[in-house]
């Protein structure tokens, strides 16, 4: 059985999602437009523009938490009803789909789907984890550096998530250990959380690259590849030795050494045979994306345009490794969601009800918003709190950060520091439903929902202290305020 194929086996064999409706839904599909209903004919003390688009956004939201249908169908919802309803002209309400934003995601998005499909991805977590060694310990670090360097090939939660998971199962089988055992809850909570951990600190994964679309069109700053990475550099191998250190004190192993050892890594790598045509493409490719990005600040091409160029270059009949076939199993409305909830802020914008929003957050944020240390703990303990009523990352950042940002340059502050300390934060999650990562790391069975919560809670709190120090002693070096 083939990489790709095992993947498919893992993934097949978690739990499906019933048919039937739950309280959640009917709340949704009953309280979303009685909600909007509301707030479009109440005598609220708005102009006309900003409480209809206030009533759209709720009504986006509301199915957004509740998840009646796909995030990328509510969002061309809201596109089409800012259109139909007059609140905004068609460019203004489809203004996030010509944004260079979503096309960098879908060049990602084929770029991660080239490292699933080819092994490549499967080749590099043997190899990494061969070399650290075999011991639990040792592993368990190859497992966490693995899920980190994944986020410049795979910049995808859910899409790192599906290329460890097989690897994972198969560490967990080879300790001959239970289901319920530390090894196995250790090693699958650890990859479940970091599949959405590290790609805040790195320029990947759907909230950061919504984020970084939003500080351009809204903060009027633009935010290179190179200069995120070095923003958060120092933090990236802190998270590391801690997530490592903290997973072994909360999950002492039964058996500490893999049985047979490196035999079982050469077996598994043995198993992929030499290098294929394709492997060696998609690395090729891969590596000419990433010395791109790495180096925007110099080149100055947009990462969207290298990411695209990648993607579209792997679809190329006897260059890339991509065909039809591939291509359609893309989440597109992944893609759908990102132009979407981008139109939603610009709508925000012309109609100033995001003027509206950020005096009522200053209202109350401005008395502990005082210095940059203070600043950036108030920030991160709010976008946390906000994040456990919106639940999943991408509503909570996009109907979130257009806010946060106007607030920025109504005060003066940086709105790149501002936009990167609150995307930082949705790293922080300590329930199932705050993620579709956790929730499909959570359905295999390893760990229960206290394990998240106990991992979760520690490591949202250490990315805290982490974030101060950053703020106070780093950014200040490398010249952000």
């Amino acid at each position: 059985m083939n990489a790709s194929a095992e993947a498919v086996t893992v993934v097949a064999a978690a739990p499906k999602e019933t048919a039937h409706w739950g309280w959640r839904k009917w709340v949704g599909m009953v309280g979303a437009p009685l909600a909007a209903l509301i707030v479009w004919f109440a005598p609220l003390p708005l102009e006309a523009p900003a409480q209809k688009c206030l009533a759209i956004v709720l009504f986006m939201v509301l199915l957004w938490v509740t998840e009646v249908m796909d995030y990328g169908v509510t969002a061309l919802i809201g596109a089409y009803l800012f259109w139909v309803l007059g609140i905004a002209k068609f460019s203004s309400a489809f203004d996030g789909f010509v944004n260079p934003t979503p096309w960098f995601l879908f060049g990602a998005m084929m770029i991660a789907k080239a490292a699933s499909i080819t092994g490549l991805a499967r080749r590099i977590a043997f190899t990494i984890m061969s070399v650290i060694g075999t011991s639990f310990s040792r592993l368990l670090l190859g497992i966490i550096i693995v899920s980190c360097l994944l986020n410049f090939i795979i910049p995808s939660g859910m899409a790192q998530l599906a290329a460890m998971a097989p690897i994972v199962l198969g560490i967990v089988m080879a300790f001959n250990v239970p289901q319920e055992s530390n090894v196995g809850r250790a090693m699958f909570v650890t990859i479940t959380y970091t599949s959405g951990l590290f790609n805040k600190m790195i320029l990947a994964g759907a909230a950061s690259v919504m984020a970084w679309g939003l500080m351009k069109s809204i903060g009027n700053v633009t935010v290179f590849y190179f200069d995120w990475l070095v923003a958060f550099l120092p933090v990236i191998p802190l998270t590391i030795l801690a997530t490592w250190r903290l997973v072994l004190w909360l999950y002492p192993p039964e058996k500490r050494e893999l049985p047979e050892g490196r035999s079982y890594l050469k077996q598994e790598l043995d198993r992929l045979g030499p290098w294929s045509r394709g492997e060696k493409r998609a690395f090729l490719f891969m590596m000419l994306a990433i010395v791109f990005w790495v180096t925007d600040r110099i080149h100055h091409i947009e990462p969207a345009m290298i990411g695209l160029g990648v993607g579209l270059l792997l679809c190329v009949p006897g260059l890339g490794v991509l065909r039809t076939k591939e291509l359609k199993e893309i989440n597109y409305l992944l893609i759908v969601f990102l132009g979407g909830a981008l139109s939603m802020g610009t709508v925000m914008k012309e109609t100033k009800l995001i003027n509206v929003l950020s005096e009522a957050l200053l209202h109350w944020a401005e008395p502990l918003l005082r210095g940059e240390v203070l600043s950036a703990f108030v920030l991160y303990w709010a976008a946390f709190i906000y994040h456990l009523f919106m639940g999943s990352e991408l509503p909570m950042v996009s109907t979130s950060i257009p806010v946060i940002l106007n607030l920025a340059v109504a005060k003066g502050w940086n709105p790149a520091t501002t936009g990167m300390i609150w995307v930082f934060a949705t790293a922080g999650k300590i329930f199932v439903y705050q993620s579709s990562v956790l929730v499909v790391g959570y359905a295999y069975g390893y760990f229960k929902a206290k394990d998240l919560i106990r991992v979760g809670g520690c490591l949202t709190v250490i990315e805290c202290v982490f974030l101060v120090l950053l703020v106070w002693l780093w950014w200040p070096l490398i010249g952000l305020r």
